[in-house]
């Protein structure tokens, strides 16, 4: 890795990301850098609309619902492998749900789908990224947006279909490297923290997982001297980020939700494609 000083986060548009960084998905595979991220790849605006219409569709919690019959801190918009794939047959079926669903969910604005892949695509060059898939076609979901409520964190871990969920059942298991990428739609707070994730410059090991189990990373962290980044975003801002780096998200404060769509990445430099799911 590079020295800590020099780990921050790329931020640029992709035509100087790719002058800069030839190859960018080997970059993140080999965490040179900790994240690109692009802003204001999708439109605020947009971002707003679609948000009021997930609500008028009992897609997600109104915020400003006091009634008390919902009481979760997280709702997914989507299909998640790490929740559902325990049954495969479950998963793929609900999958496809989500792609009947989002065939017309964003009609009347910018597909922010579309928006993430094409922004991968930029980054992957000659490689092709398409929608992850079983042997026999069957698609897994696209994207997913999650919905964060307050008081939710995510606490230091990584996310790896192999590594962390042994999910060796799934084509997506033959990938050695996973990112993910994700679009802000909006902050818990328009005045307060706009942190979407804190990565630390620190690829997981066995040996790493101990520290992880117990809750113990951050001490670990402080006495090696480890560096970490804060990734600032905005709604429509969009990032990518190598998964298997340790990393976390502050808790939720406030009223609003902090809601974002979210989807993971399969890489390898001697695969022909690029696989997405969520």
């Amino acid at each position: 890795m590079p020295p800590a000083s020099s780990w921050s986060p790329v931020e640029a548009d992709l035509k100087t990301i790719l002058k800069e960084y030839p190859d960018p998905l080997r970059a993140l595979a080999e965490a040179r850098v900790p994240a690109f991220i692009l802003r204001r790849a999708y439109a605020p605006a947009h971002c707003q609309g679609l948000i009021r219409r997930f609500i008028e569709r009992g897609l997600m919690r109104d915020p400003q619902d006091t009634s008390g019959k919902d009481t979760r801190n997280r709702i997914d918009i989507g299909t998640s492998l790490g929740n559902l794939g325990g049954n495969q047959e479950h998963f793929l079926q609900h999958a496809e749900g989500t792609h009947q669903l989002f065939a017309h969910l964003f009609d009347g604005f910018d597909n922010p789908v579309q928006t993430l892949y094409t922004a991968l695509q930029a980054l992957a060059l000659s490689q092709e990224v398409k929608v992850a898939r079983e042997p026999d076609g069957r698609r897994y979901g696209p994207a997913i947006f999650r919905i964060h409520y307050t008081g939710h964190t995510y606490r230091p871990h990584i996310d790896h279909v192999v590594l962390r969920e042994e999910r060796f059942n799934y084509a997506v298991s033959r990938f050695a490297h996973q990112f993910a990428g994700v679009l802000c739609f909006q902050n818990a707070s328009a005045q307060g923290e706009s942190t979407q994730a804190i990565l630390h410059q620190c690829l997981w090991t066995p040996q790493i997982q101990p520290h992880i189990a117990a809750q113990t990373f951050p001490q670990y962290a402080a006495e090696n001297h480890l560096a970490q980044c804060r990734v600032e975003l905005e709604p429509g801002d969009l990032y990518f980020f190598n998964t298997r780096c340790i990393h976390e998200v502050p808790p939720v404060q406030g009223g609003l939700p902090r809601i974002v769509l979210a989807s993971f990445i399969g890489y390898g430099p001697e695969h022909r494609e690029v696989f997405v799911w969520s």
